[in-house]
């Protein structure tokens, strides 16, 4: 259904599907009691987390550990005025089992960033919500 807002919600699926698409989306955090996004670079895995990988020294790792976080991710279009945007929300967690952490090195992203002690970190897709712009006429 498309709304008249221009508007159509995404059901999980192809939310997910959507996502598998792009490089980059946004980690939503709260450091020092206020809202924080960062840019990141991630991959889906088999159960449809989100993960990333960075430094385990990062300001991101000691904030997201063990929180809820949302992610999100969009493609738009602005010739057609047409796009889409999915929010994952759902608990953070570095990835600390060894047999979990060698598989998401064979699998997993690798970060844009060179490091020596990276770590993945895992974003249950606990609500996965989207919604696609539809491509309306602008003004004149």
């Amino acid at each position: 259904m498309i709304h008249s807002d221009g508007f159509r919600p995404l059901d999980r699926q192809e939310c997910l599907r959507l996502l598998a698409k792009v490089p980059v989306g946004r980690v939503v955090y709260t450091r020092q009691a206020l809202p924080a996004v960062l840019p990141v670079n991630f991959a889906l895995d088999a159960d449809a987390s989100v993960v990333l990988c960075t430094s385990a020294a990062s300001d991101l790792v000691r904030a997201v550990d063990g929180v809820v976080v949302a992610f999100e991710a969009d493609d738009f279009d602005a010739g057609s005025r047409s796009g889409w945007s999915v929010v994952v929300t759902g608990r953070a967690a570095v990835v600390t089992d060894p047999a979990g952490h060698e598989r998401l090195l064979r699998t997993g992203p690798r970060s844009w960033m060179p490091m020596h002690d990276g770590v993945f970190v895992r974003i249950e897709a606990e609500m996965v919500t989207g919604r696609e712009l539809t491509g309306r006429p602008g003004p004149g």
